[in-house]
């Protein structure tokens, strides 16, 4: 294990995140402690997995951090932060990882693929249970909060987004979607945390 890798390590534990890539994003306005961002189209690694809340997060971040580790068709294997070395076949992971509601109690996980690939440069999965979509452009109000990711605390995190939101001109267009910055062991404290709804101005909205 190199300097640079431990160093790495160290620097999440305190809630520094070098050198990994975000999603293209553009803060559009600010109020009541959220921000409302418009995201471009990106692409993304997702699975769907039956059980709880947590059993979910924890079973789609094994899937895909197995994908984004070489499980693929080009057996790419490459650090789990940006930059990596580039080649034809080469994938970083970015933040954050999303975590949203499906049917009859299941839940998408999704990771972010860098902005440099397209879907034919990314390697094919090896597991039939991932697969690679286009997120569109989308508009998103979002409120970050620190500390574990609990169900109850993305609960209220819900709550409190949706309450921000009743006092400006957005409105939620859809479900709330939980975002994820930091790797387990990052201490409490220091982890970025964020839901995120899908949102339109009123008026828009209204029609």
């Amino acid at each position: 294990m190199g300097l640079s890798t431990v160093w790495r390590m160290a620097a999440a534990i305190f809630g520094r995140r070098a050198g990994t890539e975000e999603p293209p994003h553009e803060v559009l306005a600010r109020q009541s402690g959220i921000e409302i961002r418009h995201y471009r189209a990106r692409l993304a690694a997702e699975t769907t997995v039956p059980g709880t809340e947590t059993e979910a997060r924890y079973e789609g971040f094994r899937r895909l951090a197995g994908y984004i580790f070489g499980a693929n068709q080009g057996n790419a294997t490459i650090a789990m932060t940006a930059p990596v070395a580039q080649s034809a076949e080469s994938i970083a992971m970015t933040m954050p990882v999303a975590q949203a509601p499906a049917r009859d109690g299941a839940w998408v996980i999704r990771f972010f693929m860098p902005a440099s690939h397209n879907l034919a440069s990314l390697p094919r999965p090896n597991d039939p249970l991932i697969t690679l979509v286009e997120v569109p452009p989308e508009t998103y109000a979002v409120l970050r909060f620190a500390g574990r990711p609990t169900p109850a605390r993305l609960a209220r995190a819900a709550a409190s987004l949706s309450a921000a939101l009743q006092s400006g001109p957005w409105r939620a267009q859809g479900v709330p979607t939980a975002w994820f910055y930091d790797p387990p062991w990052t201490l409490p404290p220091f982890r970025r945390n964020e839901v995120a709804v899908p949102v339109a101005r009123a008026t828009a909205a209204a029609g």
